[in-house]
């Protein structure tokens, strides 16, 4: 066999389906954050729109500050996994820290946020026998992967319909075995919010588990910051809570929030958590710094939320195809993956503004988007010179662009 051909032929079918991924060479500078160093084609400064840090956490002094006081004093990296010598007391206090933010008893520590849902959804699902897992539909592919590794059953219900939901688990209501519904509270390609109160409602009704994916929420929602379920009220309703130290807390690493009892068996069992070098002690105190901050400082959740209505209210204004969106995320649909990736290459190279084009498999296709993240350190200013020059591209490119329905 031909090995590097076989590489070769998958990487061209991907080019030729207009989704081949040029990864932009920017650099962050810490202190001008949205603007970053540009080392590829175009201007040597650009606007970054696509950022996760959608607070700018990862450039806060305090943040900083915690993460080199960490490595000063405990080193660069954690020593091993938490089972041999990896556990810090940074981690052990981080996770209480968590576990408070979520009103839940215990928290753990993983080292992404895919990790988080992959590792907890399949240990959680092995430790039900016959357990039957509900699975929106658009829920993220480290759900996905973490309800295949489980080898329990699933019934995909469609996205955030509680009509279908139950429909499903009233099929299932004679058979006494576990069950657990597992969702996102944002979605972040679309924008939109999964019925919390509903899905409860349901599982109370139908004796099932609650899984919450937080990701996109954590530090953005509730007074505290802890996420969507907790400004609705619903918090205490959610049996487990998944969220990550990457978005809104701008550093790295997932976490699984629940009772006692549980973390302690996802603990023992999951080999995504038993098996991986724990996070470094310099990451640790950052995140520990961050939410503690966001903790305290909701003006900053205020101003999230007034940026992103600024630019759908601009965007909407400027008669350009904004998709509906109850969040803070702000996508605009294409349709086509060769268009999106020529309006973003002109977005960087004549106008100094950097956003990635959004194609399958994040999206389905035919609903290429590119997808903005406002966050509370872009001026209106920003934002005005973003709408231009998205207008400029827009009506510019040689094809015409899908309408959107």
């Amino acid at each position: 066999m031909n090995y590097e051909q076989v590489f070769t032929t998958a990487v061209v079918k991907v080019k030729s389906q207009g989704r081949y991924r040029v990864f932009a060479d920017l650099e962050r500078i810490a202190g001008e954050f949205p603007y970053a160093r540009n080392h590829g084609p175009g201007p040597d400064r650009v606007v970054v729109w696509c950022s996760n840090d959608y607070l700018g956490q990862g450039e806060n002094p305090t943040v900083i500050a915690a993460l080199c006081e960490a490595a000063n004093r405990m080193g660069a990296g954690s020593g091993g996994t938490r089972n041999i010598s990896g556990t810090h007391h940074l981690h052990v206090t981080l996770e209480r820290e968590l576990a408070d933010l979520h009103g839940k008893e215990r928290a753990l520590l993983f080292t992404s946020g895919y990790v988080s849902n992959s590792a907890a959804l399949s240990a959680i699902g092995k430790l039900l026998p016959g357990c039957i897992i509900y699975s929106d539909e658009l829920n993220h592919a480290s759900m996905i992967d973490g309800i295949r590794q489980s080898g329990c059953e699933k019934r995909v219900f469609r996205h955030n319909d509680t009509d279908h939901l139950e429909e499903i688990l009233a099929t299932d209501a004679g058979a006494d075995r576990p069950k657990l519904i597992a969702f996102e509270s944002v979605y972040s390609m679309d924008g939109d919010v999964a019925p919390i109160a509903g899905i409860c409602d349901l599982a109370k009704r139908y004796n099932s588990l609650t899984y919450l994916d937080e990701v996109h929420a954590v530090g953005l929602y509730g007074r505290q910051g802890g996420g969507v379920s907790e400004r609705d009220g619903q918090a205490h309703r959610i049996d487990i809570v998944e969220g990550t130290l990457a978005k809104a807390f701008g550093c790295m690493g997932g976490y699984i929030a629940g009772t006692a009892n549980l973390i302690d068996a996802v603990r023992s069992v999951a080999p995504g958590f038993i098996f991986t070098t724990s996070l470094p002690p310099a990451i640790t105190g950052a995140a520990l710094a961050s939410v503690r901050y966001l903790r305290e400082h909701d003006e900053l959740r205020v101003k999230h939320q007034e940026r992103a209505a600024r630019l759908k209210r601009l965007l909407r204004e400027a008669d350009l195809p904004v998709m509906p969106s109850q969040s803070h995320i702000v996508p605009l649909r294409v349709g086509c993956p060769y268009l999106a990736k020529r309006m973003t290459d002109l977005l960087m190279s004549e106008h100094g503004i950097y956003i990635q084009p959004i194609n399958y498999p994040t999206v389905p296709r035919g609903t290429e988007r590119l997808r903005m993240t406002p966050t509370p350190k872009h001026s209106d200013r920003q934002m005005d010179d973003l709408v231009s020059a998205l207008v400029a591209v827009h009506n510019g490119v040689r094809f015409r662009l899908p309408a959107f329905a």
